[in-house]
């Protein structure tokens, strides 16, 4: 029997949850809309955020949320590296496509292996007073292990919409892709400008990662799940655009939550693919264009 309560919940939960793919995405809308870098082993570094949250949570009793910020200026340095080696190995001499892609295929590969060996595959949590509760309001029952970070993925989009928008930085990152000349001519590094992105989209994946562990356990290989979502959400949302990604990540969460309710989790994945490739074939700039 139809349930309007139930479908009410079900699309606030899809709500909450597309705000979390919204953080997870983010790297991917800088790295692969804004840089032309398809960084496949995006999820790999959000993984390795996960398990950087769970260390200090279970030694030290640190808030996850607290340990993603904290870890950010760490990973923010560890993309700015990443894309030293990218840019020597393969954009300098002009090897961007197959070659790029083998590149990060061999990062996904360390990373999972590493955690692996480090952790085993077991799966792992954290621990805070929050995580279990939930509040409700009205007929409406929040989870705050997904309303708070889907919480947080606004105020980072939020902040990176800024970041992007309002700082000489942030309109060079924007205008990197386009005309180096003209970006040489206004006193700036492309390169520099660039690798200055990555290590921002790579540093987002330190707090998504925490976010991550927060709504449910981790293993080392979990991020391969999220390599079809983040480029389906990239792309619907406009190769490049924050308020885009933002909005695509919400639709694709309340597609993912109808689905898993109504027809069972093992089709939540498919409609991730199934958007991309619908996206690709009709309408190919996503729902706002390609950022300019």
């Amino acid at each position: 029997m139809f349930s309007f309560h139930l479908l009410l919940n079900v699309i606030v939960a899809g709500i909450l949850l597309g705000g979390f793919y919204a953080a997870v995405s983010l790297g991917i809308t800088l790295a692969f809309g804004l840089l032309n870098v398809v960084n496949i082993a995006h999820p790999a570094f959000v993984i390795l955020g996960s398990y950087a949250a769970f260390v200090v949570n279970s030694r030290f009793g640190l808030d996850p949320i607290l340990a993603g910020l904290l870890f950010m200026p760490v990973f923010f340095l560890l993309g700015i590296g990443v894309y030293r080696i990218y840019y020597a190995s393969f954009e300098k001499r002009a090897e961007e496509s197959l070659r790029g892609l083998v590149f990060f295929f061999g990062i996904i590969f360390i990373i999972e292996v590493s955690l692996s060996l480090q952790y085993g595959v077991d799966y792992r949590s954290v621990h805070a007073a929050y995580v279990g509760d939930s509040f409700r309001l009205g007929p409406i029952e929040l989870a705050f292990r997904l309303a708070i970070p889907c919480a947080m993925a606004l105020v980072l989009t939020l902040a990176l919409h800024l970041f992007l928008s309002r700082t000489f930085y942030g309109r060079a990152v924007k205008a990197v892709s386009q005309d180096h000349l003209a970006l040489r001519l206004m006193g700036a590094d492309p390169v520099r400008i660039k690798g200055l992105a990555f290590g921002i989209a790579i540093a987002t994946a330190s707090l998504a990662g925490a976010l991550l562990i927060m709504i449910g356990p981790v293993e080392p290989s979990i991020g391969r799940e999220y390599i079809g979502r983040v480029f389906a959400i990239a792309v619907l949302g406009g190769m490049g655009s924050i308020g885009g990604t933002l909005v695509a990540a919400l639709i694709l969460g309340v597609l993912e939550s109808l689905t898993s309710t109504f027809y069972g989790p093992s089709w939540a994945l498919a409609v991730s693919f199934g958007i991309l490739l619908l996206v690709l074939a009709v309408r190919p700039s996503g729902l706002v264009g390609r950022a300019g």
